[in-house]
């Protein structure tokens, strides 16, 4: 009795969680798609511990006088590397709070790097050309997407429960351009929508 107890024991503690999709569906007050939202997932368990890695590449491009992409989803105590591919320099640098930091002049195919340990936005510009402008959104979940042209983004094997979903865009009204709001995740498929007024000025620098 005691060695079937133990192997229950070890089966129970092997079995994987129960876990569930969530396609979060980001809309204006007109009903037409966002792009690029910040869609995050906060389980009331808790994220799992040790280090939150991405599929997306962490890097941030200066290209053809801008920044590509416009907003970029890293974990907390990612390194972002900034490559300039451009013909001529740049200077990139964060004035937001909890992610100040500033990379000085550097020239075409050269790079720098940057850890933003803080959870928060980064909202990035470049001392030479005032027309560059992005966003880093830092977070501490590995359930986090950006939505595409299509406003719909996939978030994949939540675990089953209570949990806190949040959309942020540069140009969402509200506090922190964040939408907060409680949902329940199931182990069936779920879908969400949230609408929005996505005709605030953009976080500014």
């Amino acid at each position: 009795m005691r060695v079937l107890f133990a192997l229950l024991a070890v089966l129970a503690f092997c079995s994987p969680a129960i876990a569930g999709d969530l396609t979060v569906s980001v809309r204006d007050a007109a009903g037409r798609p966002v792009q690029d939202a910040v869609v995050t997932v906060h389980p009331a368990a808790g994220v799992p511990r040790g280090p939150i890695r991405f599929a997306w590449p962490l890097r941030m491009t200066q290209q053809d006088i801008q920044f590509q992409p416009y907003v970029l989803v890293v974990p907390v105590g990612g390194t972002v590397s900034f490559p300039n591919l451009d013909r001529v320099r740049h200077h990139v640098y964060s004035f937001s709070r909890g992610n100040r930091f500033e990379l000085q002049l550097y020239g075409r195919d050269e790079s720098r790097s940057h850890t933003f340990a803080a959870v928060g936005v980064a909202a990035l510009g470049c001392n030479i050309h005032d027309q560059m402008l992005a966003y880093i959104k830092v977070v501490n979940t590995p359930w986090a997407a950006k939505t595409p042209a299509s406003g719909d983004a996939i978030l994949r094997a939540i675990p089953a429960g209570a949990a806190t979903l949040r959309v942020w865009h540069p140009r969402l009204a509200g506090r922190g351009n964040e939408i907060s709001r409680p949902l329940t995740i199931a182990v069936a498929p779920g879908r969400s929508t949230v609408s929005g007024d996505f005709s605030a000025r953009a976080a500014v620098r």
